[in-house]
């Protein structure tokens, strides 16, 4: 089978893409990245992701962004939004998908996979500039400027294949293909146990997903939550 790099957030976009490329014929190696990140519980719901769609090996990293700062899932002086605000919001994390995607084109020349997958979207998502499809075509092309396996004619892929869906669909193809949904977290201030706050607006897309799609939301809410007010 060929090999795959697949970056696994533990959240329901990246989970779904895991189980494209899977049905795919790919042999998925998944990477989560420890940014110290807010939302400290979906990094234990990536490992509950990658045992359950049969990752072929799941490793996770760390990368300090709490000392660059600026976004308000990496500095916790800064509060997460609870209404929806103009523009781009402080939940952005300043240059998050170029660093992991670093990450895991590193990680995909050393394992010699010529095909890496990330859950960006572009249509029911917070206007990260770093989610559109002109940011995967430019990562791509550095990609395969700046590694010896692309020079050697080994060139990279990266694929978004939910960057055009909305969140119902990506709901749907997931469930189509086997995702647990509540088995991930989105909530960008979920508890230590995972449980979502119902408010932010990670919470406000994957609520509306799945009141869109008809299907039952699993998302565990905590006692605050915006469907106990």
């Amino acid at each position: 089978m060929k090999k795959a790099v697949v970056l696994l957030s533990g959240g329901m976009d990246s989970a779904t893409v895991l189980a494209m490329a899977k049905a795919e014929g790919f042999d998925c190696h998944c990477l989560t990245v420890d940014y110290g990140q807010r939302h400290r519980a979906e990094l234990a719901a990536a490992a509950r992701v990658a045992h359950a769609l049969g990752a072929a090996g799941h490793r996770q990293v760390q990368l300090d962004l709490t000392a660059i700062g600026g976004s308000a899932l990496t500095d916790r002086t800064i509060a997460v939004p609870e209404a929806p605000t103009a523009g781009i919001p402080v939940t952005y994390v300043p240059a998050r998908n170029t660093l992991l995607l670093a990450l895991g084109l590193g990680l995909a020349e050393v394992l010699g996979a010529q095909d890496l997958y990330f859950g960006a979207n572009a249509v029911d998502y917070s206007g990260y500039p770093d989610c559109r499809p002109e940011f995967v075509r430019a990562f791509e092309n550095l990609a395969n400027l700046a590694t010896r396996a692309a020079v050697e004619g080994k060139k990279l892929t990266l694929h978004a294949p939910i960057i055009n869906l909305t969140k119902a669909e990506i709901i749907r193809a997931g469930r189509k293909l086997g995702v647990d949904f509540a088995q991930t977290v989105s909530c960008y201030q979920a508890t230590p146990g995972g449980l979502a706050c119902g408010r932010c607006d990670a919470c406000r897309l994957r609520r509306a997903g799945f009141e869109a799609a008809g299907i039952p939301d699993p998302t565990r809410y905590a006692a605050r939550s915006v469907n106990e007010e």
